[in-house]
């Protein structure tokens, strides 16, 4: 009998869509848009190597290597132009270790003289090699078999996974598997900044950055799939994007797992001594195997490569997507700027709606929403009288639509209030549904309803009759009601499910069937309207694996200033490809005062959405309606300010470009970003958020060009000429305050 982790996992109705294996390694490198595509080469072949002997399995492609040690440790090392780039930094201690009645135990010694090659099958080809090994843990009872796989279609990256036996005649409580062991630090013979520099893709609390310097002193267990509990009214947020990256200027690696639902996991990170960094993939495993039972782990993974974040979350991303997460495609909806409704807070009415339209149409805005506080309460979703008797609702969005203004609804699925907690000034009562339906509530350990975000109780996604019942929801929104999308808001991932009446294989398969609502609502919505729009916020953490594919719009997600939004973008194009539709969320949120006290909304920094390819948004209130909301109130002087940016976003449309990943986070400076659209690149820089003045003058470098063609280049928010450069690699001396803002047009 074997226990293999996914196999907890519900059945999930999945679209495959392939993708051209060449695209998904190469580095730094961009197609232009003007080159016709080279006809496809058929490989029948592997093209990677695989040496065995007592001592380590080294596994070589055209650009890496990987070496596998008897104690379970692997390690990886970028081959470029004759040199071995690695992190790591110490392979002693870095095997594998096992957790029994909780205590951790080391010491597995694998056999690798007598390694197994073999030619791998499945979702990805058989083009690679797949090595099995097997050792025993001595004092553990157990036996071990590890696989390590790597594939022609993703040379940068190994695959490894374990299978544990009981060997003996007791039963054996496991509690945890660890895999992927490392200690990672700046190559020695780096001669530029000794720092290294991590993006953590956990969802941990609002407003933390995910991308930063390892600080000297660091220490988080990362977790990801379930709920991590906040201090403050959020309730808990959790989730997140199964990975966490190092890098250096030459060289990076990352671990993390690909199957393709959101596992609860762990990726510690812990800095140590000497500015090195150690990580590992914990897996837990909270089973008692009898005799001759075994347990297996998931699918962890080592990437290596060159770049920041970037390259390991497009890799992660196009794997998941070749074992079946389809990305999203974008419809011309989804690049439109959008004026949000939520700069009037709770309160919001429909005549303040309503009396913006000659402003929107002004500005050239034809997307807003309805934000939160409308309805009477979570769950039920239905129109709050005060504000929206009747038939206002209704009303409010045909006189949009009569306008030629789209409508899109705040909600929170999943959610719904049983009487206990408040939220936003109100204390929350019993939703019609949980009268209706109580068994369908997530109860934790205790029997009692398990909480989500903003401490709300939560429906059961396993359930069939959970899911069909926000199909129907989303029909009253989009057939009935007539809006034209959704933002869907404060979402992370679900609780543990312990309802005895869901008989549920494991209380994780709540946490698993997450994505079957938020794909029904994303599907429903397609069906229904093509040209829609639904945005899913994580309110200020990095998204979740169990809906990332089932929006056409991410979001930035309540970004603390400029810095998050770029950083944002630059993420979610990775993940969700080069031409996403990525939401900048308000631009007022790119300065922000009294953060933890009395919030005050004060940005006015469209150039950082802009230029990173991301679309604008905006949450201004008008006309005039006094103090309470001065901060966001559009001013004549912001009056103008919009108009230009929003005119510059409508005509140029970067959002729509590819994003090309030919700078470094944290070593290129000043920050710099590049976008190819019709034949033309665009380049934005930032001046560094340390400078008081946010002044910055020297050289640039524009990548990317095609070699030895000549482009005029023009600051396209200014109109100032800067004369002619040459590709492939063009430098120019300047000088700028925030944000510089190029375009390279080829020259005649």
């Amino acid at each position: 009998m074997t226990q293999r982790l996914p196999s907890f996992l519900p059945p999930i109705t999945i679209c495959v869509t392939l993708v051209a294996a060449a695209c998904l390694t190469v580095i730094g490198c961009q197609k232009q848009q003007d080159s016709k595509p080279a006809a496809p080469i058929a490989v029948t072949k592997s093209g990677i190597e695989v040496s065995a002997g007592p001592d380590a399995i080294t596994i070589r492609t055209p650009s890496t290597k990987f070496v596998l040690g008897p104690s379970g440790s692997l390690q990886g090392f970028l081959e470029k132009a004759g040199i071995e780039l690695s992190l790591e930094a110490n392979a002693a201690g870095a095997g594998q270790t096992v957790s029994i009645a909780k205590k951790d135990l080391p010491g597995l010694q694998l056999d690798l003289a007598h390694a197994k090659v073999q030619e791998p099958s499945g979702k990805l080809g058989t083009l690679g090699k797949k090595v099995v090994i097997t050792g025993p843990i001595p004092g553990a009872g157990l036996e071990e078999t590890v696989t390590l796989e790597v594939y022609d279609a993703f040379p940068q990256l190994a695959l490894l996974s374990a299978t544990l036996r009981n060997t003996t005649d007791k039963d054996i409580a496991l509690d945890a598997v660890t895999l992927q062991r490392h200690t990672f630090a700046p190559p020695a013979n780096s001669s530029a900044s000794q720092t290294l520099w991590s993006f953590d893709g956990a969802s941990l609390k609002w407003g933390k950055d995910e991308i930063f310097p390892v600080p000297a002193k660091y220490s988080e267990e990362n977790p990801f799939g379930a709920p991590v509990p906040v201090k403050d009214d959020l309730g808990h947020v959790g989730g997140g994007i199964p990975v966490v990256a190092f890098w250096s200027r030459n060289v990076g690696e990352a671990i993390g797992h690909v199957e393709t639902l959101p596992l609860v996991i762990s990726l510690p990170v812990q800095t140590k001594e000497h500015g090195q960094v150690a990580a590992a993939m914990r897996i837990p495993a909270n089973t008692v195997l009898k005799p001759g039972e075994s347990f297996s782990t998931p699918r962890s993974f080592l990437a290596v490569y060159s770049g920041d974040f970037y390259q390991p979350l497009s890799t992660w991303s196009n794997f998941v997507e070749k074992e079946g997460l389809a990305k999203p495609a974008n419809n011309d909806e989804n690049y439109a700027v959008s004026w949000c409704g939520w700069g009037y807070e709770f309160a919001v009415t429909p005549k303040q709606m309503l009396d913006t339209i000659p402003k929107l149409k002004e500005l050239g805005i034809h997307w807003a929403t309805l934000d939160d506080g409308w309805f009477n309460n979570y769950g039920d979703w239905q129109p709050r009288q005060a504000a929206f008797p009747g038939n206002a609702m209704q009303d409010m969005v045909s006189k949009f639509h009569e306008q030629g203004l789209k409508l899109q609804l705040w909600w929170l699925p999943l959610a719904v209030e049983d009487g206990h907690n408040g939220y936003g000034g109100r204390k929350f009562e019993v939703s019609q549904v949980v009268k209706d339906h109580p068994d369908w509530l997530i109860l934790d350990k205790d029997g009692k309803p398990a909480r989500m975000a903003r401490n709300l109780a939560v429906l059961c996604p396993a359930l069939p009759e959970v899911q069909s019942y926000y199909k129907r929801l989303t029909e009253r929104f989009i057939r009935d009601w007539g809006f034209d999308g959704h933002k869907l808001d404060n979402i992370y991932t679900t609780p543990l499910c312990y309802n005895p009446a869901h008989h549920h294989k494991s209380p994780n398969d709540s946490v698993y069937a997450m994505g079957e609502v938020y794909k029904t609502i994303f599907e429903t919505t397609r069906a229904l309207k093509p040209d829609s729009v639904t945005q899913s916020c994580p309110c200020g953490t990095p998204p979740s694996l169990a809906w990332l594919r089932y929006m056409d719009q991410a979001v930035t997600a309540d970004p603390v200033g400029s810095i998050q939004v770029r950083r944002r973008i630059k993420m979610y194009k990775a993940l969700l490809g080069p031409r996403a539709a990525v939401y900048g969320d308000h631009v007022e949120l790119t300065r922000i005062t009294n953060v933890s006290t009395n919030e005050q909304d004060l940005g006015t920094d469209f150039a950082s959405t802009l230029g990173t390819g991301g679309v604008l948004g905006t949450k201004f209130t008008w006309p005039d309606y006094g103090p309470k909301f001065k901060n966001v109130n559009l001013t004549p002087e912001k009056d103008a300010l919009w108009k230009e940016w929003i005119h510059l976003y409508n005509e140029k449309m970067l959002s729509k470009g590819d994003f090309l990943d030919l700078y470094v986070y944290g070593f290129d400076v000043p920050e710099a970003y590049a976008i190819a659209k019709d034949g033309h690149f665009y380049y934005a820089f930032y001046a560094p958020a340390s400078r008081t003045s946010k002044i910055w003058s020297g050289e640039v470098e524009l990548r990317g060009l095609a070699a030895a063609r000549n482009y005029h280049v023009e600051d396209y928010v200014h109109h100032q000429d800067l004369g002619i450069v040459t590709g492939p690699t063009a430098k120019l001396k300047v000088n700028f305050s925030d944000n510089l803002l190029l375009e390279a047009t080829p020259a005649r």
